[in-house]
């Protein structure tokens, strides 16, 4: 496992982290076994991962419980735990969007309890409310840190001009977001941003949700209930054409000695500005298998045939 640092807060984490929507996110998923995902977590803190992403509206909640259970057993400064907020349940029992500082407050020292921590080491604005002030809701989160109930301050799912209104004041470390070889839309504006403030960047979805696994074919058909249906990287047409990109990508990572969904960490970490990436996992097989993408170096030559495919 290599390790890197979020330069404004000096915390240092493995590049390679473990994202737990599984581990207890029964609204996400079915037919999740709780103590099979608890392993997951202690799979990950065992085999060198440092960072643990989770969020307050997996489950909703009980990824956190779930999480903190694991933590209980190992050393406080054996991992960095990175969860989010700003996500509420409605009356209809749908998950909002709420970036008041009262409700990011009560969020976070929620979390806190459910996680069984003193301080959470990263939080996140989940996602950004839609007429509400980002100014006025990092300005909350500064005060949680100065009262040492966060130690750094990330927003996730933001556009360029919701990222700079949260950092009009500089206190923005670290951004989460979508980024893999089939999405990069954030490489235009957002990523260059970032990189001039010494902003940290995170990646979520490095497979692209399965897609980079190598293992789906064309004829794959989402369940209905599935959450990947709104995604646009499974509609109709774009799946196909992505599973083609994937099988040109398989004899490029058969010439490293690896696999396709190695290839697409690793060369999201050859990216210049992102500090670490949080691939998921459903079992010990697949977490283990993504933490091998830290032994992948890619070449000039490599990235510029992996260039030309996608």
């Amino acid at each position: 496992m290599n390790y890197t640092t979020i330069e404004k807060q000096g915390i240092s984490i493995s590049t390679i982290g473990f994202g737990t929507n599984a581990v207890g996110g029964h609204n996400l998923y079915e037919n999740l076994n709780e103590e099979e995902g608890k392993e997951l977590v202690r799979v990950a803190l065992n085999n060198g991962v440092t960072l643990i992403d989770t969020a307050d509206a997996y489950g909703p909640g009980r990824s956190e419980e779930l999480v903190g259970e694991v933590l209980q057993s190992f050393p406080r400064d054996q991992y960095i735990l990175a969860t989010k907020g700003a996500r509420t349940l409605n009356d209809q029992g749908e998950l909002s969007i709420n970036n008041s500082p009262a409700y990011l407050r009560s969020a976070c020292e929620a979390s806190l309890r459910r996680l069984g921590l003193d301080y959470i080491d990263i939080y996140y604005i989940h996602f950004p409310e839609l007429g509400a002030s980002l100014e006025f809701a990092v300005a909350e989160l500064v005060k949680l840190k100065q009262e040492g109930k966060i130690r750094a301050i990330g927003i996730s799912n933001v556009t360029l001009e919701q990222l700079k209104e949260a950092n009009s004041t500089g206190d923005i470390d670290v951004v989460q977001l979508e980024y893999n070889m089939l999405n990069r839309n954030i490489e235009t504006e957002i990523l260059p941003y970032c990189i001039d403030h010494q902003i940290a960047v995170v990646a979520y979805g490095p497979l692209a949700f399965g897609i980079l696994g190598g293992k789906y074919t064309k004829e794959l058909k989402l369940d209905a209930g599935d959450w990947r249906n709104s995604v646009d990287l499974f509609k109709e047409g774009n799946l196909e054409a992505n599973l083609s990109k994937v099988e040109k990508l398989k004899e490029i990572a058969a010439k490293k000695d690896t696999t396709v969904g190695n290839l697409a960490i690793a060369w999201l970490l050859a990216q210049k500005g992102i500090t670490a990436v949080i691939p998921g996992g459903k079992n010990t097989n697949q977490i283990l298998e993504n933490f091998k993408a830290s032994e992948v170096t890619l070449t000039a030559k490599d990235l510029a045939e992996i260039e030309e495919i996608i």
